[in-house]
């Protein structure tokens, strides 16, 4: 049983994926334009800069030059370090080099507005942290303050989450790392973390090969203009950590890194409600766990711990998903119309994870098809054979996209999804392999300018 040469995807028209990026590029325009249509005609789709979540607002800062060194290494260096470097080695530097860009971003804004000062404002999770005088008292009354327009309602990031994202922040302020400074810090540390997270995952499910043409796209990923700061970034970093731990308990037969997975993604879940979209993910690292899949419940175990301890600890997630449902309608997703963002979400995509998404999601369509279109009826996904990609790279890019879809049709993602599909997007760069290697460099390139372009022609609000 074969799985996807190599040789056949290199084969495939690069005319088809500039189609792709085309449409992609085309649908964000589009989103642009309408959307400065509707406010001039008086239906605003409340976005400054629709469709993002931002400000016009042209200026360099203190990260400019730091950036645009970053982005120049890695399209450079990138792809022939992350093939002949050590693997250990690799990461260390994967993780530095995510670290710097993410940081160097945000600098463009200046430490103040850029980091410090980001988790501070009124509707931010530091806002309620002073509050917070006893932890068991506050999860045991927390869906009490969900709703609006009564005095003691929490803040609008805190109510729109679990107890979990706020507890984050008051656990880092207990032990002496109070202020959003640390706050912000923690988030671009946490946030780095994928692009560790993701290539180990790759390589762990599928080839060598495939998981070092990751490393570069990983390291440079477009949507670290919103992983540094916010705490959508720390959520990416932490279940991307989840996702592979898991996938080394499926590939090792380890139960304690399958234990710690779920556990990880279990606490996902009380960061943020969506999270529990991951599953799709996670789901796909099982199916490509072959011969140590028992593990898998070592991982359902996980999660069933930290579902238990919230549980006792007197916080429903049913009870505070519903409040959360009616919360999310009295502000201002009630005058997002669900026709525009539909479709302008998916636009925004093109930003956050870069043009390069389009041309992996339509290679991982093609491969996946004909992965699929070559088993016989009672097969399943054959292994990893010498000379193929793995079906990692198409299987975990279309889980990502799946739950992208999911979260999009729900209704409960209209506007700001740049920053809130941060802990899926990540995941479409698990494909970088289905890119020929003649153009990673070049795509590199189409990445990294689209983040420095949107740094510093726009003021982000995250």
């Amino acid at each position: 049983m074969s799985t996807v040469p190599l040789a056949r995807l290199r084969r495939t028209t690069g005319r088809a994926d500039l189609i792709a990026v085309g449409v992609a590029v085309a649908l964000f325009a589009a989103a642009a334009g309408v959307g400065g249509l509707l406010h001039l005609l008086g239906r605003p789709v409340h976005a400054s800069a629709a469709p993002l979540f931002a400000h016009w607002r042209p200026h360099v800062g203190p990260g400019t030059a730091l950036a645009v060194a970053v982005a120049v290494l890695v399209c450079w260096r990138g792809p022939a370090l992350a093939a002949r470097l050590p693997w250990r080695r690799l990461l260390v530097l994967s993780y530095a080099t995510a670290l710097a860009w993410t940081l160097s971003l945000a600098l463009v804004d200046g430490w103040q507005r850029g980091i410090a000062g980001r988790l501070t404002t009124r509707h931010e999770y530091l806002h309620e942290v002073p509050g917070v005088t006893d932890i068991p008292v506050m999860l045991g009354t927390f869906t009490t303050r969900i709703l609006d327009f009564q005095p003691d309602s929490w803040t609008t990031h805190v109510s729109g989450h679990p107890p979990g994202a706020l507890l984050v922040f008051v656990w880092l302020d207990r032990v002496g790392l109070g202020g959003g400074g640390w706050a912000g810090t923690l988030c671009i540390l946490t946030a780095a973390l994928t692009a560790v997270a993701v290539p180990y995952t790759v390589r762990l499910l599928g080839t060598d090969d495939a998981a070092r043409a990751v490393l570069p796209f990983a390291a440079l990923f477009p949507g670290a203009v919103w992983s540094g700061v916010s705490a959508d970034g720390l959520f990416a970093g932490a279940t991307a950590t989840g996702v592979a731990l898991l996938a080394y308990g499926v590939t090792r037969g380890s139960a304690l890194g399958a234990l710690g997975g779920g556990a990880l993604l279990g606490f996902g879940c009380y960061l943020s409600y969506g999270l529990v979209l991951m599953v799709p993910i996670a789901v796909a690292v099982v199916i490509l766990g072959h011969r140590h899949r028992f593990t898998a419940g070592w991982a359902l175990g996980g999660a069933a711990l930290v579902v238990g301890a919230f549980t006792v600890a007197g916080f429903d997630w049913l009870t505070g998903y519903h409040l959360v449902v009616e919360r999310y309608y009295q502000g201002i997703a009630s005058r997002r119309a669900y026709g525009y963002w539909v479709w302008a979400n998916l636009a925004i995509v093109t930003v956050a994870a870069g043009p390069a998404a389009a041309v992996i999601l339509r290679r991982a369509a093609v491969a996946g098809w004909r992965a699929v279109s070559s088993l016989r009826p009672r097969d399943g996904l054959p292994r990893p054979q010498h000379g193929t990609l793995g079906h990692a790279c198409w299987l975990l890019p279309l889980a990502a996209a799946a739950a992208i879809v999911a979260a999009d049709l729900s209704g409960y993602s209209k506007a700001e999804v740049e920053r809130i599909w941060l802990p899926f997007t990540g995941w479409l760069m698990a494909g970088a392999a289905l890119i020929p290697a003649s153009g990673r460099r070049t795509w590199l390139t189409v990445q990294a300018a689209v983040a420095l372009a949107v740094n510093h022609l726009l003021l982000t609000t995250w």
